[in-house]
């Protein structure tokens, strides 16, 4: 059996859909039972902060995906699965991380950092996947004006970035929950290519057949466009300033994990704007 939390988000999706099409027994774990019915199959309604649900998901020698949305509460609540997991006798963990995570990192990359950490020591069976940055986050960052231009605003100046496809990362956990268990391993996920986002806006035009451009911005302005779009004031100038870390070329490297674990190379910018044409605003 292999459990998977987040099942309703782009990864859990497209994990489920895949190991549907494969036959593999699977059981989703959902908050409300609308996305259990959607995903169709075994599922149980439950949330990490219920400790009687998260139970009744997990049973001896399953395979269980760690995933989900960051939150105040997000390593209490990783941190807790893991212990749960271990008390099941859950045989193989693959958690869903992000490159570079490290504890006491900024934002995301501490709250990974941290729950890695609690993984490693667990005594459980893990695979960690670290991706970059994914396409998927195009869609709503890109906004077209009255002029008819799209634009897209960041703080990552000329460095380049392996963005990949969520649907990759999903493949990815497939393979290594559908293998026999193996060691303990880290994989950083990219794309085959690392662009600029003068780049990436480049792509978009070409692909959509619309003018974009990528509006680079200082770290204070970039914070300043956070916080008028709703982001919390320290929330933002972190992201902010780890727009700019990025930037320094620290994710322009690509790795060949996609096409080592699913016998295939990761989608490519182009490819994944096409498909994803009439989405974009």
């Amino acid at each position: 059996m292999i459990v998977v939390t987040g099942a309703s988000g782009q990864i859990g999706r497209a994990l489920v859909e895949q190991l549907d099409r494969w036959g593999a027994p699977r059981r989703a774990f959902v908050r409300q039972h609308r996305h259990g019915t959607e995903l169709g199959g075994d599922y149980v309604v439950g949330d990490l902060d219920d400790p009687d649900s998260v139970r009744r998901a997990l049973v001896p020698g399953a395979r269980l995906l760690m995933n989900g949305s960051l939150g105040p509460e997000f390593v209490t609540q990783q941190r807790r699965l893991v212990d749960f997991a271990a008390e099941a006798g859950v045989a193989h963990v693959v958690k869903v991380s992000v490159r570079g995570a490290t504890p006491g990192g900024l934002l995301g990359l501490g709250m990974h950092g941290e729950v890695e950490t609690h993984l490693k020591s667990s005594g459980l069976a893990w695979s960690i996947l670290q991706p970059v940055g994914f396409m998927q986050n195009l869609l709503t960052e890109v906004t077209f004006d009255g002029d008819g231009e799209g634009r897209f605003h960041g703080s990552y100046g000329p460095g380049r970035v392996g963005y990949i496809d969520a649907r990759d990362v999903a493949a990815v956990a497939a393979a290594l929950l559908t293998r026999p268990v193996g060691g303990n391993e880290t994989l950083v996920l990219t794309g085959s290519e690392a662009p600029t986002h003068d780049e990436i806006a480049e792509v978009l035009t070409r692909t959509l057949g619309r003018p974009v451009r990528y509006v680079d911005l200082a770290v204070p302005a970039m914070a300043g466009r956070l916080r008028s779009a709703g982001v919390p004031a320290a929330a933002a100038d972190d992201l902010a300033t780890l727009m700019r870390l990025v930037g320094d070329g620290r994710w322009a490297s690509t790795t060949t994990a996609v096409r080592d674990l699913t016998g295939r190379p990761p989608r490519t910018l182009a490819d994944f704007v096409a498909g994803h044409a009439d989405l974009f605003r």
